[in-house]
């Protein structure tokens, strides 16, 4: 059980555990109502919950992967709208790099001009003055230019005022140290959760060595540990998971026993597996703070709960052994269309 605000990095911004990531209010998991989407972010607030996650791809990142798009910053736009009037009462995060190419697909960009540009686009899309938390997504790890460029733009909005912390998205122990050799990173995004837990061996050590806070993006392994689906679900053409290794058809019957088991501990406990699954996430020895997405107010609230689930030292022990990575069958992505910038 993990009540307490988690600081990102060395900065003095604070969040709640339990943060909201909105990508799937615009793409990536079938088509979703903005109506819908907007009542989500305010139950969300009312909740307690201050934490929100938006990129600027997030609308036409299907290009990577042949799903349909609602337009290049079209959450940005969504969550800035949905946040209007409640500024104070949220710590938002966004990411940039990640763009559209001309000839198709995602192209990689991490030159300072365009970490300027994306920058002050972004700041127009979310209509606030600056952003509490700023990523280099995970795809703008471009062969051309060097990490050390991109953060020091970065660090060049810091001190503009237009950013108040900078962090990095899924990248390993080697540019985590060469990227907080130029400024200081706040915040680390990758995929975590009890069927996902690469990042365990040398990640999250590195994280706790430079004083970087780890944000877990899917910490739900994308709705699976929420206990939703059975054998019989199959996902539509616009649905990413189903180009997924985990969602595969054997691998995902192997992977539901897993969570048929998940939800039974959490059925004896009285609580969601859901909640349960964000809650060992919390109970893990580093500076977590998850964002599980949804597009309903309901598993929204759910998620915001889960706070105040607790778990013992054995429980935690159980469900790392149930999710031990040898069982879990399937990796992490298929294949993408991305590129760099040329």
């Amino acid at each position: 059980m993990r009540e307490a605000r988690v600081a990102l990095g060395h900065t003095d911004i604070s969040v709640r555990p339990i943060g909201l990531g909105c990508m799937g209010m615009s793409q990536f998991y079938g088509d979703a109502d903005e109506h819908e989407s907007v009542a989500t972010i305010h139950a969300a607030i009312d909740a307690g919950t201050d934490f929100f996650d938006t990129s600027d791809i997030y609308g036409a990142a299907g290009a990577a992967t042949g799903q349909p798009q609602k337009g290049f910053g079209h959450n940005e736009e969504l969550l800035g709208r949905a946040v209007r009037g409640r500024r104070d009462q949220v710590v938002l995060a966004t990411k940039f790099g990640a763009r559209l190419a001309p000839e198709g697909g995602v192209a990689v960009d991490g030159r300072p001009e365009y970490v300027a540009a994306a920058c002050d686009a972004s700041l127009r899309r979310l209509g606030v003055d600056h952003i509490d938390l700023y990523y280099c997504h995970r795809l703008t790890l471009d062969p051309a230019v060097p990490i050390e460029v991109t953060v020091g733009a970065m660090a060049d909005l810091v001190t503009a005022g237009k950013v108040r912390a900078i962090g990095l998205s899924a990248v390993g122990p080697d540019l985590l140290h060469r990227a907080a050799a130029v400024a200081p990173i706040s915040a680390l995004q990758s995929e975590y959760s009890l069927w996902a837990r690469e990042v365990e061996q040398e990640v999250l050590p590195t994280c706790r060595e430079l004083g970087i806070t780890f944000v877990p993006y899917s910490p739900l392994g994308r709705a699976a540990l929420a206990g939703r689906f059975t054998s019989a679900t199959s996902f539509t053409s616009d649905d990413f998971r189903a180009t997924l290794p985990k969602f595969q058809e054997e691998n995902f019957a192997e992977n539901l026993r897993l969570i048929e088991r998940l939800k039974e501990f959490a059925d004896e406990r009285g609580h969601a597996p859901g909640q349960i699954a964000l809650a060992w996430l919390l109970a893990q020895p580093y500076d977590i703070a998850p964002i599980p997405g949804t597009k309903r107010a309901e598993y929204a609230r759910q998620n915001a709960a889960a706070t105040a689930v607790p778990l013992s030292a054995d429980d935690v022990a159980f469900l790392a052994d149930l999710f031990d990575p040898t069982s879990v069958r399937g990796g992490q992505y298929g294949v993408m269309n991305v590129r760099p910038q040329r």
